[in-house]
């Protein structure tokens, strides 16, 4: 999963402002028409696609959901979980 705030250079509470910010910095930095380097385009593509993302509230709260959810989530614990609760109503 790409982590569309590292992208940007940015914390997880940034406003919408920070992020037009960030993304027009970033976006003329890695712009292929200023930058020569190779991997300029692939990098300019990634912010684009995380101004797209962390612009519109509803795809940035499911972004934050899953995002939250992947950095929580151990599938071990659950696993661990499922089993005990399993194991508690059998015996």
């Amino acid at each position: 999963m790409k982590d569309h705030y590292a992208t940007l250079g940015l914390a997880s509470s940034a406003s919408l402002a920070d992020i037009k910010k960030a993304f027009r910095q970033q976006a003329s930095l890695h712009h292929p028409d200023r930058n020569t380097d190779a991997s300029a385009p692939a990098r300019f593509r990634a912010v684009q696609e995380a101004y797209e993302v962390l612009s519109d509230d509803a795809k940035r709260q499911a972004y934050d959901d899953n995002r939250r959810r992947n950095l929580l989530d151990s599938p071990i614990d659950t696993a661990k979980d499922i089993w005990q609760t399993y194991i508690n109503r059998v015996l």
